[in-house]
């Protein structure tokens, strides 16, 4: 009698992606490495969702510009995953992460074509992680220390509607587990916006008067949802419109605004340099690539917003024009100490330039880097009453003095707002 052939790396990983669904501990699923595929093809991400009672596995094919979703039930899931992985296969991944409640998991083909099976020690659960991580960035604009001491509780529940339609929550309103760090994300939003709302002239606003909303690069809708229900919860008036490009976005966020019956609230396909301008109170514009960046900010500050939110992206602009002041030299000989310098620089001149434009500007970070490495965040709420000239003069001189030390000759914004006359433009020295 002979013994049964032991697995392949290849049948444990698969097993043990049945075993975490069957037993209700899988948390999420990422293939990398695509290969015999689209050029444009990044990665392929999964996550349990429950619909219409039953469960399935959304797989998000995400490519450059686009993501396709796909629903299948597990056992169909299952089986697609494990083609995506096979050995031999034509096309499909040659890497793939699952992570389940207590391990983690990873299958990779090595530099010699063979592949070699993972698995990580005792992750700690969800709950307890979500909790550690909420508290760790709790304090960065809202407190503090005291803010990072007092228990988290989240502006936003668990039972609203639109989380289920955006697949952050199931059927039975619990936190799909794949979701925990979108969920603490919007949170943290909601939270920054409100306070920003409390400091800025809308707090004065007669609450019948509409609150004109404008979110550029809108995405899936998380935020642009959340911001609605944030205005309509405060007792105020939303009109709020999200802005995409992708209209394979827009169109499926208007029918949930239409299946949910949402007023004030919609979707527009289109960019922030193309959309229409419009009388805007709160301007927000989450990871807009490069100088695209610097078009919603001039967009907010001449719409008169009084609350402008961004989270730069992709700091192109200035890197080129960067030089090195001699001092500098040991620090700026290193490539990342350039980018994370041009970066620093970009949005302290843009804080500089909203400010000398009548805002009062905070540079923060907005969320844990474990979620994402673009987790800046620069909020602007306009002043009550204009600067004194001999403060604005100050920082125009300041301004110059930056840009002439690391010789800076032209940044998006400042151009903008000068040929905009909201600002007069600031010389490099």
């Amino acid at each position: 009698m002979t013994d049964a052939p032991a697995a392949t790396d290849h049948q444990q990983f698969i097993t043990r992606l049945q075993r975490s669904l069957d037993d209700g501990s899988f948390v999420r699923l990422l293939l990398g490495r695509p290969h015999g595929q689209a050029a444009t093809l990044h990665k392929l991400l999964a996550r349990r969702v429950v619909l219409r009672g039953q469960d399935h596995l959304a797989l998000v094919w995400r490519h450059a510009t686009q993501d396709i979703t796909k629903n299948l039930p597990l056992a169909d899931a299952v089986a697609l995953v494990a083609e995506q992985v096979a050995p031999g296969a034509a096309s499909g991944f040659h890497h793939a992460h699952l992570q389940t409640r207590q391990h983690d998991i990873q299958l990779a083909m090595g530099k010699k074509g063979r592949w070699s099976l993972r698995v990580g020690k005792l992750a700690p659960a969800p709950a307890e992680a979500e909790s550690a991580e909420a508290d760790d960035d709790a304090g960065n604009y809202l407190g503090g220390s005291e803010g990072i001491n007092r228990q988290r509780r989240h502006p936003l529940t668990l039972d609203l509607p639109f989380l289920q339609e955006l697949g952050v929550t199931d059927a039975r309103a619990q936190l799909v587990p794949a979701m925990a760090r979108k969920w603490r994300q919007i949170n943290k939003f909601v939270e920054v916006l409100g306070h920003a709302i409390a400091e800025s002239p809308l707090a004065q606003r007669d609450p019948a008067q509409p609150v004109r909303v404008l979110d550029f690069g809108a995405g899936k809708g998380y935020l642009t949802f959340a911001v609605h229900h944030h205005l309509k919860a405060s007792g105020r008036v939303p009109d709020v419109t999200g802005v995409e490009l992708r209209t394979t976005l827009t169109e499926p966020c208007n029918a949930i605004v239409d299946r949910l019956g949402l007023q004030g609230l919609r979707f527009d396909a289109g960019d922030v340099r193309s959309h229409g301008a419009q009388a805007t109170d709160i301007m927000i514009a989450l990871h807009a690539c490069d100088t695209a960046t610097d078009v919603a900010l001039h967009r907010g500050v001449t719409a008169g917003a009084a609350v402008i939110l961004a989270s730069p992206c992709c700091h192109r602009e200035l890197r080129p024009q960067l030089a090195t002041p001699p001092v500098l030299a040991p620090l700026l000989r290193h490539g990342i100490h350039q980018a994370t310098t041009a970066e620093m620089l970009t949005d302290a001149l843009r804080a500089q330039l909203l400010e000398i434009a009548g805002y009062d500007t905070r540079v923060f970070e907005f969320i844990s880097p474990e979620a994402t490495s673009k987790n800046r965040m620069l909020l602007a709420v306009r002043r009550a009453t204009p600067l004194p000239r001999a403060r604005q003069q100050q920082l125009r001189e300041e301004l110059a003095a930056l840009k002439a030390l690391f010789g800076i000759r032209q940044q998006t914004l400042e151009i903008l707002l000068a040929d905009g006359a909201s600002t007069a433009p600031v010389a490099a020295g």
